[in-house]
This record gives structure tokens, sequence and C-alpha cells, in this order.
């Protein structure tokens, strides 16, 4: 991947995993049960500084502990940050897999070169990460419900108050054993107020950076006040659907056409382009079986489906939940029950079994990579 600099060098200056430097702990660490989501951390963690004047530093694999930051620093005053969400998986055969991991890296540098971050080779850091999951990898649990989640993240460490390109940063990667993102239900209710955005033309939607995800805490939490689990983000005067929480959304119906039809929005810079979601589209292209498109859909046309009872399904996908199948929606003060087939027979059931199979080496991919 090659990246123009100020002088037309297309050269990156990345940092090496050939150089990385791990330093492993006097003594190990416990190693406690699976609990609520990204609450506990492996041993170790990934740190790589960048400065500037002499660029990116060794990778260092070592003891996990707390980062020590300056009061000014620019990440924590204008949100010069970035971050990513991927996991790795143990196999019926003992073996541990990446899923589609370079798909990762790659989203992750789009994200920095949008928030004025240093670039790097993206190969170099998937190796780096691949090293720490395999000095924790005793961390990853043996179960098709739990799996390690890998957090890298990019920060600006710029000591200073003014709105600039930030001079130095810091790209360092976490690990947490987890298990479902949801246990309340099967299926979740979302709740779709247009008085509230989730992102905008020419912004920031379609990059993975923690403003995206802090500003709609308060429209969770109204969800939640409603009775529901998530928020359903609309845009635009005609409301537009664009994502669920922090997943993308997916609706499986008979549409004007009379078509069978999974159908999802399209990538317009509102949505995140999601690994999973991804997946999902080519996973069902190759299967032939229904139309398969990326288009705008609005909550009209949802409504209507509905009312004629051609909605069989709609769904969330994402990392952390994999896939997350919707019962209701409240709409305008309205709620909107979403047809609950039999759970082994709907559509989300099927595509979660493959993926399932594909991240746990049950079915041969080259969408894993092993550690």
């Amino acid at each position: 991947m090659e990246v123009p600099t100020r002088n037309g060098d297309c050269r990156i200056h990345s940092f090496k995993a050939a150089d990385l430097v791990i330093k492993l702990p006097t003594a190990p660490v416990t190693q406690p049960d699976v609990c609520t989501f990204g609450t506990v951390f492996t041993n170790h963690m990934l740190t790589i500084e960048w400065d500037a004047s002499e660029g990116w530093q060794a990778p260092l694999i070592r003891p996990f502990k707390n980062l020590s930051l300056h009061p000014a620093c620019s990440s924590l005053h204008y949100g010069i940050q970035l971050f990513e969400g991927l996991k790795a998986y143990r196999g019926d055969d003992n073996r541990v897999r990446l899923f589609r991991p370079m798909l990762n890296m790659e989203r992750m540098v789009i994200s920095a070169r949008r928030a004025c971050l240093p670039i790097f080779d993206p190969s170099e850091l998937l190796e780096c990460i691949r090293k720490l999951v395999e000095v924790d990898q005793n961390w990853i649990p043996s179960s098709n419900t739990t799996s390690l989640y890998i957090r890298p993240t990019l920060i600006s460490t710029e000591p200073s108050l003014a709105v600039e390109k930030p001079g130095r940063a810091l790209l360092f990667v976490i690990m947490s054993p987890v298990g479902s993102y949801f246990t309340a239900s099967k299926e979740i209710s979302l709740w779709a107020d247009p008085k509230y955005t989730r992102a905008w033309e020419g912004g920031t939607g379609d990059c993975k950076m923690g403003g995206n995800y802090g500003g709609t805490l308060l429209a969770q939490y109204e969800a939640k006040d409603c009775g529901c689990q998530q928020v359903l983000w609309l845009y635009g005067k005609d409301h537009q659907i664009t994502e669920v929480g922090t997943m993308n959304i997916f609706i499986h119906w008979i549409n004007d056409n009379g078509e069978e039809e999974l159908a999802t929005p399209p990538l317009n810079g509102l949505i995140l382009p999601g690994i999973t979601r991804r997946s999902i589209l080519e996973l069902t292209r190759k299967w032939g079986e229904f139309k398969v498109s990326e288009r705008d859909l609005n909550m009209a046309e949802l409504c209507g489906a509905l009312k004629q009872g051609r909605v069989k399904q709609v769904f969330g996908s994402g990392t952390a939940c994999m896939i997350c199948p919707v019962g209701e929606i409240v709409y305008l003060g309205e709620r909107l029950h979403i047809p609950c087939q039999d759970m082994s027979s709907q559509l989300s059931a099927r595509i979660c079994k493959e993926l399932t199979d594909i991240q746990c080496g049950r079915t041969p991919s080259d969408w894993t990579t092993l550690v």
C-alpha cells in the first residue's frame, strides 16, 4: 500500500514487524472467566510510538499496563484518535485463526489518513498483532460462543492545545476474551427517532473513530428508556436507514418488484464499511439464490413492506455481535413488530453458521489467517 507524502514520495516509512521486541512479565497473570464485554484484558499489549522527526519506533510487546499521557494531549481534547476491532477464534482443531484481518488493517489506515494521524504498512501491523495473539493465545477460549477481541488503537499524543496535525502518536493493541455482546434476548428491539443523527455527508461516519460512538450515548439511553436495546439511526428528511447501534443493518424481504431481496444501505460515507457486512454480501451473492443489494432504504419503504407482510427478517451485523436479529422497531411512537420465524430457519441463522464454520476452521477458507 502506497501513500503519497508532501514531497511526492510514495514509500511508507513504517515500523517493521522484524524489529519487534517482546518483554514478558516475570509472573503470569491468572486468567479469569469471560465476563462483561471488554472488561478483562490479557497479560500483554503491543505499543508502537511515532514522532514526526524520527518516524515510527520499534514495535514492543510488553506487559499490560496503564498509559501515561500529557494532560494537554490532543487526543483527549479534540478526539484525534481511531480504533479497530477484530477477533481471534480457537477452532475445533485447537488452532487459532483471525478472520479477514487485513481488511481491518486497511480500514485503519483509511481512518488514520482522515484523522491526520501517521500512516503505516498494514501488513506489518498485522504481523505484530499475530505475534501478540501468539504470546497470549492461552487466553483464547475453547468455545463457539467465545473469542478473543482485539482492539488496535491509534491516538495523538501531541502535548498541545493547538488544533493542528499531531507531531506525536501512539499505536497500541489490547486484547480481551469475550462472549456474546448481547445477552438479554435472542432478538433486539430498536428505537428509531430522527431527532438524532449519527453521521452526515462529508463527515467521518465511514471511519472507525471514537467520536462516532461517544456521541451516540444520549440516544442510546433514551432508547433504553423506551424499552429498546439499540438505536436505529436515520438520516435526512426521508428518514434513510443507516446503521443499528454499532452494527450494519440488513433487511430480508420481498421488494416492491416482487423479488426476494437481501438489502443493506450503500457505502455512501454515512456508514462504516463493516467486515462482517462485506462478508455477508460476498457470501450471499455467491449463493445466487436471491437478489442482494446495496441501496438506499428508508422507513416509509420498510413500514409499507411490514404492513403488506413482505418482510422476512431484519438483522444487524458486526464484529462484536456477528449477527443480531431484530424483533421490534419503535418508530415515531409506533411499535413495529418484525416477523419472527423459527430461529433455525431464518436467513441470519444460516449466515451465522457459515461464517462461524469459517472462523473456527470447520470450513476451509482464505478468509482466515492462522496464528
